[in-house]
């Protein structure tokens, strides 16, 4: 039974089971909804899998049932509600043990939440690229700035961890409720959210042409105000943003006529690792203000700058509205969020190995995620091992010729590229193209060093053989947590 079925009352919901309890946006929700006092359950297939203790603790921790992906949980629990992601296959067990219980997708249930929390301003966090840290990084802005506000995440914000928080989501009383809206499944168009920011179009998921789509028809369910980067501003037009009140960043100087009536302009002006400056008005003319960067990589420099553009469309300074006269009010705006303690897994030093080589750990999956963390670690290293684990075949599929393009302009000739057997996660998959079929394709048509290998191990042995001091080992891939703890068995320690 889905949700088309029957309308969803969630002031009545008394219990509620999410099948795959432990992705990222399932868990999310599944703590907010027992923060509203209902019942909570909840099943998946790596329940047991150590690299997910994270979560799977805290929501223990915080009252909610967990079951083996069995169907079993109908045993001791009939919930009103069953929630799913888009991985979850039609004959899942659970499915197939409660035929007749109504189903709701994760977006869905999320956007029901939304619409109960009476009063908020909600604020909607997508792009192709850095949603996942920006919503954390806004998030913790507006907490140093004593908003207190509520955040669903994509992944798990340091600042917010705790014994039963697993950092992917936050409890607050105040004005804001900040949210990752996801466009790898389109779901971010269920949502009607006060605010927005859209940080960039890239390479994931979708051709382009489909992704202005999707993107100007998400910005016209926006109601209030919205923040865009240039390019986004460019390629989707004036028409979708009339309706909004719109504030634009961008990392040049640029004199773009803004017929939507646009008066809040900031722009990069400069960056170095660790610092960079941003101005505030039309052509990037007025006064530079440094920002300290808590993480390295001039992507951070412009996650940075989006968070302060958003800062000033809600007014956030401590007094009321900033101006472009660097006072106590928007020195104080710059503190917040220079404070930012990062999110699990972004740039994530894991340690040394035993050649000397630094190893670093990212969620990097696609083509302009990756690139991103190759010049991140160009910054301090002579030599830049890249390790690529696919999160699955279809992404791999769609990436394999953008990528290639990317890796030959952006890989030194010293530099390595190499990837991991492709992730899988469950679901539906045509188990096609291989990792070594797309590096053999790579080989015959790049000039770079690139690699594949069959597992961990060769790529363990391989990196014992070639890594040196100076160099900057990457360990990149999405959705697989397990990938930290490789990270992190490199260095030859272990959790």
């Amino acid at each position: 039974m889905t949700e088309a079925l029957q309308q969803i009352e969630f002031n009545r919901l008394n219990r509620v089971h999410f099948v795959g309890i432990g992705g990222i946006g399932m868990s999310s929700i599944a703590q907010l909804l027992c923060d509203c006092g209902i019942a909570v359950s909840g099943s998946d297939r790596a329940i047991d899998n150590p690299e997910n203790a994270i979560i799977f603790d805290a929501l223990k921790n915080r009252g909610i049932s967990l079951y083996p992906q069995d169907g079993s949980f109908i045993k001791v629990n009939r919930p009103d509600l069953i929630v799913y992601s888009t991985a979850i296959e039609d004959d899942n067990a659970d499915f197939l043990a409660a035929p007749n219980i109504q189903r709701v997708h994760r977006a869905k249930m999320l956007n029901l939440s939304i619409n109960a929390a009476i009063g908020k301003k909600t604020v909607a966090v997508s792009g192709s690229c850095g949603k996942t840290s920006v919503t954390a990084w806004l998030t913790e802005a507006l907490f140093n700035a004593g908003t207190d506000p509520v955040m669903i995440g994509g992944g798990l914000s340091n600042r917010f961890i705790s014994s039963d928080l697993a950092g992917n989501y936050r409890p607050g009383s105040g004005d804001f409720f900040v949210f990752e809206a996801d466009e790898s499944d389109k779901s971010l168009l269920n949502y009607t959210p006060d605010y927005a920011l859209l940080l960039n179009i890239g390479t994931d998921h979708y051709e382009e042409s489909e992704l202005i789509t999707m993107f100007q028809q998400f910005m016209r369910q926006v109601k209030t105000g919205a923040v865009v980067s240039r390019q986004v501003y460019e390629l989707l037009g004036s028409e979708c943003f009339s309706h909004l009140e719109i504030a634009v960043f961008d990392d040049k100087n640029w004199g773009l006529d803004l017929s939507c009536g646009c008066n809040i302009y900031w722009i990069m002006k400069k960056y170095s690792p660790g610092r960079a400056s941003f101005a505030r008005g039309k052509s990037g003319g007025g006064e530079v203000y440094d920002i300290s960067l808590p993480m390295p990589g001039y992507h951070s420099g412009l996650n940075a700058l989006a968070v302060l553009c958003a800062m000033d469309l809600l007014k956030i300074d401590f007094t009321g509205t900033l101006t472009d006269t660097l006072g106590d009010a928007l020195a104080a705006t710059i503190k917040s969020i220079e404070d930012f303690n990062g999110v699990w897994r972004r740039s994530d030093f894991a340690g040394v190995n035993a050649n000397g080589a630094k190893i670093y750990d990212d969620y990097a999956h696609n083509v302009e995620k990756i690139i991103s963390c190759i010049h991140t670690a160009h910054e301090g290293s002579k030599r830049v091992i890249a390790v690529f684990q696919p999160h699955g075949f279809k992404p791999l599929e769609f990436m394999r010729n953008p990528l290639l393009d990317a890796l030959e302009k952006n890989l030194s000739d010293l530099d390595v590229f190499c990837m991991l057997p492709v992730y899988y996660a469950g679901g539906t998959a045509s188990f096609s193209p291989t990792s070594e079929e797309v590096i053999l394709s790579y080989q015959n048509d790049g000039n770079k060093a690139y690699y594949s290998f069959g597992d961990r191990d060769e790529l363990r042995s391989y990196l014992d053989k070639i890594s040196e001091i100076g160099d900057t080992v990457l360990v990149m891939g999405a959705r697989d947590n397990s990938l930290s703890l490789l990270a992190n068995d490199l260095t030859g320690s272990s959790y």
